[in-house]
């Protein structure tokens, strides 16, 4: 596992390491059952917080990419079903929710447009 923090960017230090753990688990350069380093370790190895790591941590548990088990630490979740479960949840939810504030179609899809534009600068 390759995690590295870029202090001068804009990105709060738990988003870079959520994130990096998290396109690592996707791509399968952390396969699923790999054991990540503890809380500890890995914020003492980055120079962070140990509420730092734990905060991504936390995040990257609630999206279903890493499984804490206790004193058995932390590992990377079988994610492939849970990431596109999890994204056609939150799109069914997005549809709803869009429909009761009367957005058609094409309105919906021009705020989800913006928004991925958003994201990715």
């Amino acid at each position: 596992m390759h995690v590295a923090i870029d202090p001068l960017s804009s990105t709060p230090p738990y988003e870079q390491v959520r994130s990096q753990i998290a396109a690592q688990a996707r791509t399968g350069e952390l396969p699923t059952g790999l054991k990540l380093p503890t809380v500890r370790a890995l914020a003492e190895q980055l120079g962070l917080a140990a509420n730092t790591v734990a905060r991504a941590y936390r995040e990257l548990e609630a999206d279903g990419v890493v499984e804490t088990r206790g004193r058995a630490g932390t590992s990377i979740a079988p994610t492939g079903d849970t990431s596109h479960r999890l994204a056609a949840d939150a799109a069914a939810e997005y549809v709803a929710r869009t429909a009761r504030l009367g957005l058609g179609r094409d309105e919906a899809l021009a705020a989800v447009l913006t928004a991925l534009d958003a994201a990715h600068r």
